[in-house]
């Protein structure tokens, strides 16, 4: 009675199960490897000793930023320069924006400094003449992706939605380095930042979507098996009922 199996038309069915069987496994288990990658750079990070607590260096030393040289103290000498709203950032739960000021270093490049949180309505303080040195802690670059950030376009002059190399180039006439810093100790009208943790460290969003795609790879594994016996059993009984002389003419 199966001896259907063999036939050219279930030839095909079976060779697409047997591909699809591995391939949704493989990439259950891949991305199963995805979230417990997550999971395990999480712990790490909550054993990790506070990165803001280890001696304060110069920047250059900690470039670029990585998991283990994000937020800590990097010191950077320079005048400031460019100045720049970052809006639509919360801070304790009320919206404001970032003060943006460009550091101009010694080496020439500049370094985007957020000097402190803005509430709105706020007046931004000018900021310090004469050369500096800045100490805080440090951050890569953002992306469309990161906490806080709303890509939305149609900005005024003077305000950026994201802290990125790739957006400051576009309006200073200067080499920006990949990384920011966010000081400590905020000027008058402004609040400290406090320095956010490494990118793909915590449980977000990201990790659950990868359990959930580990999910979905499995149940469609299991779905190709149930309607490959289903599609076998249904050709049986139509073959049986052949035999028998039970099938309806149409």
């Amino acid at each position: 009675m199966y001896r259907f199996l063999v036939t050219p038309r279930w030839l095909g069915i079976n060779v697409f199960v047997l591909l699809a069987i591995p391939v949704c496994i493989f990439m259950g288990t891949w991305q199963l490897g995805r979230f417990e990658d997550r999971v395990a750079s999480h712990e790490a990070a909550k054993a990790a000793p506070d990165p803001g607590e280890r001696p304060a260096a110069a920047l250059e030393t900690l470039l670029p930023v990585d998991q283990e040289t994000s937020g800590r103290h990097a010191t950077a000498s320079g005048r400031y320069g460019d100045q720049f709203l970052v809006p639509d950032r919360e801070l304790d739960g009320e919206s404001g924006s970032y003060v943006l000021t460009m550091l101009r270093t010694d080496g020439g490049k500049a370094l985007p400094v957020v000097r402190g949180w803005l509430p709105s309505g706020g007046k931004v303080p000018a900021p310090p003449t004469g050369e500096v040195t800045v100490t805080g802690s440090l951050q890569a670059s953002e992306s469309t992706g990161s906490d806080g950030v709303r890509a939305g376009g149609g900005l005024p002059q003077g305000q950026l939605a994201m802290i990125s190399a790739a957006s400051l180039v576009n309006v200073v006439p200067y080499d920006v380095y990949d990384a920011w810093v966010t000081v400590s100790k905020a000027p008058d009208g402004l609040r400290a930042v406090p320095a956010g943790a490494p990118q793909n460290t915590g449980l977000d969003l990201k990790a659950f979507q990868n359990l959930g795609y580990t999910g979905e790879w499995f149940v469609f594994a299991g779905f190709v098996v149930f309607m490959w016996f289903r599609l076998v059993r249904r050709e049986a009984e139509a073959i049986r009922d052949r035999q028998l002389g039970l099938e309806t003419a149409a």
